[in-house]
């Protein structure tokens, strides 16, 4: 699943996750300060992006699908807020150091080299106090082909993750079973990690 993967999906016609947030983000998004800088992460559309936009973040949103975030610009418009976009590859953005008062990752998936990288940079690219919010597909997900990646090699297990945040001060991470309606490609019972981590 690379660029050109992605960018040709994206071109589709609507909104293939959907043009609302993710219920995991929505539902905790109070935990992030209540205003602040907040990094969306492989953000694809923008949905999350916009949805925090229009609670008054300062929002950026980084993905290497040029069609993705053409998308997020134009939901962004249609609901009167301002979304950054980035196109980069996270396998070597500079995510700076503590600038962040927030991150958001709602199913980025990728090999465990970069999952490593990343949520180092991550750790890194928040500031103290700030807050990562994530949810992301579990490996028993591939019995359920409700979405998400068909390898298991791009999918998360727990002990992965509490190693990953383990220098956090605070951490919650939570294995669900529930169902996702989320545009044509995430629909339907699933099983997924949720990490709320506070540096």
């Amino acid at each position: 699943m690379d660029k050109t993967f992605w960018n040709e999906r994206f071109a589709e016609p609507g909104y293939m996750y959907g043009n609302q947030p993710n219920d995991f983000l929505k539902e905790h998004a109070y935990v992030l300060k209540e205003s602040g800088k907040v990094l969306c992460l492989a953000e694809g559309e923008g949905r999350n992006a916009v949805f925090l936009a229009s609670l008054g973040y300062d929002v950026s949103s980084v993905d290497f699908s040029d069609s993705g975030l053409k998308k997020t610009q134009i939901l962004a418009t249609e609901h009167n807020v301002s979304v950054r976009t980035v196109c980069a590859d996270l396998i070597d953005y500079n995510l700076q150091q503590e600038a962040w008062d927030g991150m958001v990752m709602i199913f980025g998936h990728f090999s465990k080299e970069l999952r490593t990288s990343l949520f180092q940079r991550i750790e890194s690219g928040l500031k103290k106090g700030g807050t990562f919010l994530m949810e992301v597909y579990a490996k028993e997900q591939l019995s359920h082909g409700t979405g998400g990646p068909k390898s298991i090699e791009f999918l998360y297990d727990q002990l992965e993750l509490e190693e990953a945040f383990r220098g956090f001060s605070k951490v919650a991470i939570q294995a669900v079973t529930r169902e996702i309606k989320e545009g044509i490609y995430h629909h339907g019972i699933s099983s997924t990690l949720q990490v709320i981590a506070t540096k």
